[in-house]
C-alpha cells in the first residue's frame, strides 16, 4: 500500500542509498505530506532514476539495484571473496561424486517423470521403467538417434516469414 511504499523509499534512503545529507532528508521523510509525491518525483532525479514516480515496479527494482550496488561498493573486501550459501559444499559434492549418484529410483516422482519422457519422446514402454532407460541411453541407441535425419528440405526463401532478416 502506499504508506507502505512510501517507508519502504524511506528506509532505502536512510540505510543504504544515503544520496541525502540526513538534514536533506526531511520532505522524504515526511510520508504523511500531501507534497510527498513531488519529493519522491525529486529524488529520484537527483539520484538518476531513468523511471517515472508511476512504474512503480520499475522504480522498486532499479532503487535496490542501486542499493545493492552501493552496498556492495562500501564493503567490498567483506563480498569479495563470498559465495552463496551451500555453494560451497555443492561444489564439494559435484567433483567427489556422480551426478545422478543421489537419485531415488524408487520415487514414484521419478517414475511418472520417466513415463512422462517416454510419451514425450514416442518411446515405446516396458513393465519395468529402468529398462526402458537403458535400452534408449546406450551408446549404441544416442549414435543412432544422432545419424537418423527425418523430414524434408525446408527452402526458406520461398515462404513468407511475416518480417524482414535484411
Amino acid at each position: 500500500d502506499e504508506t507502505e511504499f512510501r517507508n519502504f523509499i524511506v528506509w532505502l534512503e536512510d540505510q543504504k542509498i544515503r544520496h541525502y545529507k540526513i538534514e536533506d532528508r526531511g520532505n522524504l521523510r515526511n510520508i504523511h505530506s500531501e507534497d510527498w509525491p513531488k519529493s519522491f518525483e525529486k529524488y529520484m532525479k537527483d539520484v538518476n532514476c531513468p523511471f517515472k514516480i508511476q512504474e512503480r515496479q520499475e522504480t522498486v527494482d532499479w532503487l535496490l539495484g542501486l542499493a545493492v550496488r552501493l552496498e556492495y561498493g562500501d564493503n567490498a573486501d567483506k563480498y569479495k571473496d563470498s559465495t552463496p550459501d551451500g555453494a560451497k559444499n555443492a561444489d564439494n559434492t559435484a567433483k567427489n561424486a556422480e551426478p545422478l549418484i543421489n537419485l531415488d529410483v524408487n520415487n514414484p516422482d521419478f517414475k511418472a517423470g520417466v513415463m512422462a519422457l517416454a510419451n514425450l519422446l514416442q518411446i515405446q514402454r516396458h513393465d519395468d521403467y529402468l529398462v526402458m532407460l537403458k535400452e534408449r541411453l546406450t551408446q549404441d541407441a544416442i549414435a543412432k538417434a544422432s545419424q537418423s535425419k527425418e523430414g524434408l528440405p525446408v527452402a526458406l526463401e520461398k515462404h513468407i516469414l511475416g518480417f524482414d532478416t535484411g
